[in-house]
């Protein structure tokens, strides 16, 4: 008798559901006789670290931490306010070049008007 054995191309992540993990703790709880445990995490094809950390998941009362969590940063949430002072800021060094080639472009216009020899109209009213 010949037995096959299939092998993934690829691992996968066992990922289990909390009704998964409850059942198993349940089962590992009944375990009374020496090697029922080792027979059931066989069985299961898991170690015991899995049982640890749900087990201290289950007595802490997180729900949350015998279901799959999300990977990856956190969101961070943005003030208003924040957003609002980078925008302002945006604003600022934008009309601050503004200004900076106004400027420019005045001195050139008093200098071309001083080699033409052309007088310049001052703003004072009198």
């Amino acid at each position: 008798m010949t037995v096959e054995t299939e092998v993934v191309a690829k691992a996968q992540r066992r990922r289990f559901t909390a009704a998964e993990k409850l059942r198993v703790l349940r089962e590992a709880d009944r375990c009374t006789k020496p090697g029922e445990l080792g027979a059931l995490l066989r069985r299961e094809g898991l170690y015991t670290s899995h049982l640890s950390a749900w087990r201290a998941a289950r007595q802490r009362g997180e729900l949350a931490g015998l279901t799959p969590r999300a990977r990856g940063p956190k969101a961070k949430l943005v003030d208003p306010r924040d957003r609002r002072i980078a925008e302002l800021e945006r604003d600022k060094q934008r009309l601050q070049a503004r200004l900076e080639r106004a400027e420019g472009l005045i001195e050139v216009q008093k200098k071309v008007s001083q080699l033409l020899g052309i007088p310049l109209a001052s703003n004072e009213k009198a």
